[in-house]
């Protein structure tokens, strides 16, 4: 069975630090493009960032460059996305999603991701 679980959401004041953490099961990472999306309550599914299968291309939306980097362990057939200087704006559930994509740059669409995890809530309040 395919699947990705997604851990390290939490509350956090403003200007706090988080690390998420997106691990697959039942397949190998290497060969896909994974994305990190978020949906805020009353609000749609935005792009965060994504990495390409090797690691050598990445994307971040503009509300969160300079603040969040996103990084992977395929030995460990995991996906890390660190956010730092969080803001109350970047409270959302967070998604990780795969993509099999064993070459190029990954995309930020998410129509274009085959396999989603379940998310974890990250909350950013004093």
């Amino acid at each position: 069975q395919l699947q990705l679980v997604e851990s390290g959401g939490d509350l956090v004041q403003p200007g706090g630090s988080l690390r998420l953490s997106c691990a697959a099961s039942g397949f190998t990472l290497e060969s896909y493009a994974i994305g990190w999306f978020r949906q805020a309550p009353g609000k749609g599914r935005e792009g965060v960032s994504c990495t390409s299968s090797s690691g050598g291309s990445t994307n971040y939306a503009d509300s969160v460059k300079g603040r969040f980097t996103i990084s992977r362990d395929n030995a460990k057939n995991t996906v890390y996305l660190q956010m730092n200087s969080l803001k109350p704006e970047d409270t959302a559930v967070y998604y990780c999603a795969a993509d099999f994509r064993p070459w190029g740059r990954c995309l930020s669409e998410g129509r274009e991701y085959d396999y989603w995890g379940q998310g974890t809530q990250v909350s950013v309040s004093s």
